[in-house]
């Protein structure tokens, strides 16, 4: 069985750039091999019922007394410099040939991040208060969005990335493309929780007076800063806020009950008898999460998922950072997920952005604070 330290130059220079842990790569390959991880391993045991009546909290409705007090709430947050974003830019956009996601040109020749980071820097100059960013990046796409962030002259952002690991067989060996070299990937947005507090970006951030992030997805253009959605979660009073929206024949991820506790699980972890469609709502991966609530460990489940690469089964071992919904109280925010409010507007393909970009144009026409 090949071991790390046989692993040609390059491929060891990049793992121990991005953080790979070999002793800990070394007890979950064990594991593999074993069969100890595998598909049924990612099945959560216990009773899992449907939200209850109180467990999703509707965004307050605009020209509600509600809608007021949290855009208030929202407002003086931001002002005060308590606010910051965090963008999930790690992933290779493979469904548009392989490039990385946040350069992909989306509107009037502007990108992903573009959009991102210039939707966050113009909340921000109408309330006077400059929004911290971080990227977090991966060893796929660190240098490409550092390039491409200077190359389009984009407010500069903290950045830090997430960590690396090395495909492995269903038995448990090291899994090679097709020129023989180990094959890389990163190991889910679970590395949010602790790259964070490994690179300084949290530090970082708290010398800067925040005391909560907004995370979301670069190609989500609809998770922007918004002070409503800042204002509910801090009224909620909860370290962590998940936003949900109401399915639309939408699958994946979902909040339910687990032995009576709220918590958010990914599709993959729901027994097979389990009636998704008792979920009226989906996980749309954008949060808010104080400073506090981040800056701890967790000990998030490793889950066995199976990918085609190079027309064979590969072995990725990953962990999701929504699971943070098992260890701390969360708000289950339910969210617009279209129209000039919008939260949710994921883009995969090319389709996706043909058919979404009329109401991106509307999205993107309003400010949120209008």
């Amino acid at each position: 069985m090949t071991t790390i330290d046989e692993l040609d130059d390059g491929t060891r220079a990049i793992l121990a750039r991005f953080g790979f842990d070999p002793q800990q790569f070394e007890l979950l390959r064990a594991r593999v091999a074993s069969g100890e991880l595998g598909p049924a391993s990612n099945v959560v045991t216990g009773r899992i019922e449907p939200p209850g009546e109180g467990d999703l909290t509707p965004l307050p409705d605009s020209g509600t007394a509600a809608w007021d007090e949290a855009r208030e709430a929202g407002l003086e947050a931001i002002r005060e410099g308590r606010v910051a974003q965090i963008v999930l830019a790690g992933g290779m956009a493979t469904r548009f040939g392989g490039v990385v996601k946040g350069a992909v040109d989306v509107l009037d020749g502007r990108s992903f991040l573009e959009w991102k980071l210039g939707e966050t820097a113009r909340v921000g100059q109408e309330l006077g208060k400059d929004i911290p960013v971080a990227l977090m990046t991966s060893f796929a796409t660190d240098e490409l969005t550092r390039a491409h962030v200077a190359d389009r002259r984009l407010p500069d952002p903290l950045w830090f990335s997430q960590f690396v690991s090395v495909r492995l067989t269903p038995e448990g060996d090291i899994f090679r493309d097709d020129d023989s070299t180990a094959s890389l990937y990163g190991p889910g947005h679970g590395d949010l929780l602790e790259a964070i507090r490994q690179s300084g970006t949290l530090d970082a951030l708290r010398r800067r007076g925040v005391k909560l992030v907004c995370v979301s997805n670069v190609d989500n253009l609809g998770a922007r800063v918004d002070p409503v959605v800042v204002g509910a979660h801090v009224i909620a009073g909860h370290p962590v806020t998940i936003e949900v929206a109401r399915k639309e024949g939408d699958l994946g991820g979902a909040p339910v009950r687990v032995d009576g506790h709220m918590t958010m699980l990914e599709g993959m972890r729901f027994p097979p008898g389990f009636d998704q469609d008792l979920t009226p709502v989906f996980n749309t991966n954008t949060a808010l999460i104080d400073l506090d609530a981040l800056d701890r460990q967790y000990e998030l489940t490793w889950l066995y998922v199976e990918k085609e690469v190079d027309g064979q089964t590969a072995v990725q071992l990953e962990r999701l950072y929504h699971e943070i919904t098992s260890f701390v109280p969360t708000t289950f925010l339910v969210v617009p997920r279209s129209g000039p409010r919008g939260r949710f507007f994921p883009i995969k393909t090319p389709d996706d952005l043909e058919a979404a970009r009329a109401g991106l144009r509307e999205l993107l026409s309003a400010s949120v604070l209008g």
